[in-house]
């Protein structure tokens, strides 16, 4: 199954609901979440800065991290960024693959 990273920063809404619940409960509601479309957490974190919340999780493919990202930014609780992640034998296979490309004003 494909792994997806999910940033997100929470909105004062968001930041306000986390004070209210606490660590534990968010965790059991996003990992619901990805169970949800399919999916399950390897790992999630709250940290400082520009992004809240970082999590991976694998899901079964690109529409169903869309869902569960789109889902979470309609909500207005948290902006969220995803991007799926690529093991080493991926970018294997993508660095032997031929690809034209000319620079631009090359």
């Amino acid at each position: 199954m494909p792994k997806y990273l999910f940033r997100a920063s929470y909105s004062a809404a968001g930041a306000a609901g986390v004070l209210k619940e606490g660590g534990t409960a968010r965790a059991a509601a996003v990992e619901k979440l990805v169970a949800s479309v399919g999916g399950t957490v390897e790992s999630m974190y709250w940290a400082f800065g520009a992004d809240d919340f970082f999590m991976i999780a694998d899901a079964p493919d690109a529409e169903a991290a869309a869902a569960a990202s789109l889902t979470v930014g309609a909500s207005g609780a948290a902006s969220v960024t995803t991007a799926e992640l690529l093991t080493a034998e991926q970018v294997d296979a993508a660095v032997r693959r031929r690809v034209e490309y000319r620079a631009p004003g090359s």
